[in-house]
């Protein structure tokens, strides 16, 4: 009977050191699952914490609803391209107020070309109208004088879909970039078969470009 006592104390022990074990490793992978879920949280948000719903829309908030480009427009040279989440928030800056405090204008009534979509370039009028053209800028629908120089470097400078037809003064200086830069970044040849522009007038440059994969 003593022996018998024995070894079923033994037993119990064992099943006591083989249960705390199991309680030990039951916590360690909840202690870990859940620091696991922790530094995973900030990867699965789209914003910083500090972007709250009334944060305006910015380069470090970009996917908040709220902006308001008067703000932006009232307290002299105080903002700069890079502080812009796209584009078309920094025209709407520039289109509040023309005078252009910020000096986002990258010329002719067009700001920040080279900020990410959505995209809005359509001139500001009033800045268009006085743009004045100066003896190092190349030729464009500003400055469409034909014996100026052309750079089709310049309209490539952004990489991105930074300029339309309408900033050519003619198809062939269309067609000059798109044959420079044959992944058409700005989208000069939508339908693909190597002319850029057609629409735009001369003098002309039909002959197709090769295009290569993007």
């Amino acid at each position: 009977m003593a022996r018998l006592s024995r070894l079923s104390r033994s037993r119990a022990i064992r099943w006591g050191v083989l249960f705390l074990a199991l309680a030990a490793v039951t916590v360690v992978v909840v202690v870990l699952g859940r620091g696991g879920s922790d530094e995973a949280a900030p990867a699965q948000r789209s914003d910083p914490e500090w972007c709250t719903p009334g944060t305006q829309r910015t380069a470090l908030c970009p996917h908040n609803k709220v902006f308001h480009a008067k703000e932006y427009a009232v307290h002299g040279d105080a903002f700069e391209c890079d502080n812009f989440a796209s584009q078309a928030d920094a025209q709407a800056v520039l289109r509040a107020n023309p005078s252009d405090p910020n000096h986002l204008d990258d010329g002719g009534g067009v700001a920040c070309r080279g900020l990410p979509e959505p995209r809005d370039t359509k001139p500001v009028a009033g800045i268009a109208q006085h743009f004045k053209c100066g003896p190092g800028d190349t030729r464009s629908a500003l400055c469409p004088q034909p014996k100026r120089a052309f750079d089709a470097r310049y309209f490539l400078r952004y990489g991105t879909d930074a300029y339309d037809c309408s900033d050519f003064a003619s198809q062939a200086d269309a067609q000059a970039v798109l044959r420079f830069g044959p992944a058409d970044p700005n989208h000069l040849d939508d339908d693909g078969n190597g002319v850029a522009c057609p629409d735009l007038p001369g003098p002309k440059d039909r002959k197709p470009v090769r295009r290569g994969t993007p």
